[in-house]
């Protein structure tokens, strides 16, 4: 999908009957192929110019800046993700090929893609990406709902005369925008509701442009998994599977009071989207509900010695995505697993919202201070939830003035590693441990 200029109005009401996705020029009822560019990736459906509800997703995200920022991995499989015992974060559509997915673990992904090039994530670098493309959503419509750091709804109702185009066609700009200046692709789908948008945006990856209509969404559905409405999971679609419940076809047959009779509130739900049926408005300010970070070790760890540090770096990559967000939070939780798999959380709240590693890290520090000696750990993360703006974090702590002064520095710290990166500054805690194991 391209972008172009503004058109003329004329050109805009033509283009509402399609139009080709490179050039962006509207297209004539029997073109196969664009008359301007010779393009075969043309925008064309019934609906295309009553559609304003779009979701928005990048494709293959981390994979996508490593290989805008490295061209010598353009045409190699690519993972993002941690060591050996860690899981694929996200792969590149050429790893893709050889089977790995995204929360695969990394052993198995390897065995599939022995050729691929693993990098480990750059998740401030991503974060910042995710903003460049979130402020170009902001120019569209101020009607912008994140759902992860890479996706999100947009609705553009009213907007034509804003951007002299329909929504779809100021969409396809969009994503030629994206394209030029920050260097990756997106996937569009443009539907009358929020769910459709979702499965249309999935359906034509990578650089995808795809359209369901109201009119046809019924029998779209029809054929697909129950697993295709949002909120039916493994667990959930094996009780449908025992009442003979398997594709979204056979809810469509089945009454609304049978459904809830069966099913409670689900039911309800599964009987208006099995339909295509979505009230939802996308919500600017729905909010996300924590921020979190962890990792996965290579060997085993049961030292206090060895998993303070970590706990801590995880504590600095926490507090740098809160700031990111201009956000604070008020409960800390540790997350432990065990090398059988089992896993603990432990959590604490604060007094007041916060948005400072040092504070985080002391919650979760103390936390896991008082687990009992003996277990080793092979994963260790530390997640803040109960978000909130950030400008009641922090208030200066009149009691103790040293941890003011320690809020003033953490802050120093950040100017620094803004210009410099962030080894360029370290704390005691985490520079010890570096040249204990003589990194």
């Amino acid at each position: 999908m391209t972008a172009d200029t503004a058109p003329s109005p004329s050109v805009d009401a033509r283009a509402a009957e399609g139009f080709c996705r490179d050039c962006l020029a509207p297209l004539r009822a029997s073109e196969r192929r664009c008359q301007g560019c010779g393009s075969p990736r043309l925008a064309r459906h019934p609906e295309l110019s009553r559609l304003s509800i779009a979701h928005v997703d990048c494709d293959a995200f981390y994979a996508a800046i490593e290989k805008r920022d490295d061209p010598s991995l353009a045409d190699k499989p690519l993972i993002v993700g941690g060591g050996k015992r860690g899981v694929v974060a996200t792969c590149c559509y050429i790893a893709r090929i050889s089977g790995v997915r995204s929360a695969m673990p990394m052993f198995k992904a390897l065995k599939l893609c022995p050729d691929a090039v693993v990098i480990k994530p750059n998740m401030e670098k991503y974060a910042a990406v995710g903003r460049d493309v979130r402020r170009m959503m902001l120019d569209l419509t101020p009607l912008v709902e994140p759902l992860s750091i890479d996706e999100a709804f947009l609705d553009l109702t009213g907007t034509e005369r804003l951007h002299r185009a329909v929504p779809a066609l100021t969409l396809a700009r969009f994503a030629r925008r994206v394209e030029s200046e920050i260097g990756i692709t997106v996937s569009v789908g443009l539907a009358p509701n929020k769910f459709l948008a979702k499965i249309a945006s999935d359906l034509d990856k990578p650089r995808g442009f795809s359209v369901i209509g109201a009119e046809e969404a019924a029998a779209f559905l029809a054929p697909r998994p129950v697993t295709t409405i949002w909120g039916v999971g493994a667990a959930f679609s094996a009780k449908l599977a025992a009442d003979g419940i398997r594709t979204v076809g056979d809810l469509q047959g089945m009454a609304v009071t049978d459904l809830a009779r069966r099913y409670g509130a689900m039911g309800l739900r599964l009987a208006k989207l099995s339909r295509g049926d979505d009230d939802r408005r996308v919500d600017p300010t729905s909010k996300r509900k924590s921020v979190g970070a962890e990792t996965t070790f290579d060997d085993d760890l049961a030292s206090l010695q060895d998993l303070r540090p970590i706990l801590r770096r995880l504590s600095e990559k926490v507090a740098a995505r809160l700031k990111a967000l201009d956000m604070a939070g008020r409960t800390v939780t540790l997350k432990l697993k065990t090398q059988d798999f089992k896993t603990a959380t432990r959590s604490r709240t604060l007094a007041d919202p916060t948005q400072l590693a040092d504070r985080i890290f002391a919650a979760a520090d103390d936390l896991l201070g008082r687990e009992p000696a003996g277990p080793k750990y092979r994963l260790i993360g530390v997640q803040i939830s109960e978000l909130e703006g950030s400008r009641l974090a922090d208030p200066a702590d009149l009691v103790d003035p040293g941890a003011t002064r320690k809020a003033a520095a953490e802050r120093a710290m950040d100017s620094v590693r803004a210009r410099f990166g962030l080894k360029a500054v370290e704390t005691g805690l985490v520079f010890d441990d570096r040249v204990r194991r003589g990194r």
